[in-house]
């Protein structure tokens, strides 16, 4: 899909000084709309087949410089739309030229929101759309705060409004650095996504070092798995949730991809075993988790729950919120000190169920759909227990 322009002489609107507008005629999957430049001229000073005003025509270089001009707004806002990667046709190209849009930081992160939202459940995540419309909270809150206004040109963002968006977070809402970074890359996206839409010429970002921290992550041992696995509850909602939560345990699968779980995401293996194929919500990596007799267990458990034959699904999951909530109970029942939470148990499979039974990590990156390598070393950081048998080994060697 490509757009073309080409000028015309529109003869039938002659003014009264004998001059007649140069209009512009831009075409769009055999559909048209032609729109005045601003630029009128005789028609002896029209050069048709060069498409411009005549060099030996008076001010002929401001002239032509106008038309150009017009014909890169036109382009401009075409690619702008095909960035948004929106549907859009040649009235949308008409009415945002008619609306003469100024291009500001606030009205720039709403298209973009916008377009995250249209994409939630194919190339995004609903979670992923949340923190972008936080982000865009929080920065809507900066900007009329402290600069008393309602927008910022995008040309007026700059390093030194970065780093006043940087210790506005800290000193107002009191958020960590690494909550800070999330704010920072996502702005940084959108400001990358005003480039590609010709918005701006530069990212501020290249001179401000977005910080990083790798905090603790929370993984129960195999002693607390066994624990919660053995518990009795009574309360069906909290059996159904601890299930679920076992199940993430011995799959790794995220609380999304679990939610979307279906039947023909299980496959016969290349040795004839099931396996869990699936692409992630997060990122769309393909995971590939041979299926074990535990998480085979609970899937076969639930095969005739009412709701899963409603839906299709293999798990009847709650909301993540509930979902975490009565984990926290789970938690106090079984006496376990940790802050159980569904990610708890994806943190579990990577480290008590697969690298400290000896899983290489090259392996559990795959099971875990990471883009790299690096992201599932963070767990082999914290295996006191691997550590501590791999030393045991060394020693009796020594």
């Amino acid at each position: 899909m490509r757009i073309t322009t080409n000028f015309l002489l529109k003869k039938t609107k002659k003014k009264s000084d004998g001059r007649y507008p140069i209009y512009i005629r831009c075409t769009l999957e055999g559909k048209r709309i032609e729109l005045s430049s601003g630029v009128s001229v005789q028609i002896k000073d029209w050069d048709k087949l060069n498409q411009q005003v005549k060099p030996k025509v008076p001010d002929s270089k401001v002239l032509n410089s106008q038309l150009n001009r017009a014909v890169i707004s036109i382009n401009d806002i075409y690619y702008q739309l095909v960035a948004l990667g929106e549907d859009f046709d040649i009235n949308s190209i008409k009415e945002r030229l008619s609306q003469s849009p100024r291009f500001y930081l606030l009205k720039t992160f709403q298209l973009v929101l916008d377009s995250i939202e249209k994409k939630v459940g194919f190339s995004y995540a609903h979670g992923t759309y949340k923190h972008y419309k936080t982000t865009f909270n929080r920065l809507n809150s900066f900007i009329s705060e402290t600069y008393s206004k309602k927008d910022i040109p995008l040309e007026r963002v700059n390093y030194t409004l970065i780093n006043s968006f940087d210790t506005y977070l800290a000193v107002k809402h009191k958020v960590g650095s690494n909550t800070i970074g999330r704010y920072h890359k996502q702005l940084k996206k959108v400001l990358n996504d005003a480039i590609a839409m010709n918005l701006l010429d530069k990212n501020p970002y290249v001179n401000f070092k977005i910080k990083h921290y790798q905090g603790n992550r929370d993984y129960l041992t195999l002693e607390e798995v066994s624990a919660i696995e053995k518990k009795v509850f009574n309360i069906k909602r909290i059996e159904i949730v601890r299930d679920i939560f076992i199940f993430a345990c011995y799959t790794g699968l995220s609380y999304a991809d679990i939610r979307q779980l279906k039947q023909n995401h299980i496959v016969s293996g290349y040795d004839g075993e099931e396996w869990i194929i699936i692409d992630r919500i997060k990122t769309e990596n393909r995971c590939r988790i041979p299926l074990l007799a535990k998480a085979k267990a609970i899937i076969d458990k639930y095969k005739a729950y009412p709701l899963n034959e409603a839906t299709g699904k293999l798990l009847p999951v709650n909301s993540n919120q509930k979902m975490n909530a009565y984990l926290k109970e789970i938690a106090d029942v079984c006496n376990i000190h940790k802050n159980m939470t569904m990610h708890v148990a994806r943190h579990t499979f990577a480290t008590s169920i697969t690298l400290a039974n000896g899983v290489p990590i090259e392996t559990v990156s795959k099971m875990l759909g990471h883009n790299s390598i690096k992201t599932t070393q963070i767990y082999g950081r914290i295996i006191d227990s691997k550590i501590a048998s791999d030393m045991k080994k060394l020693k009796s060697i020594l």
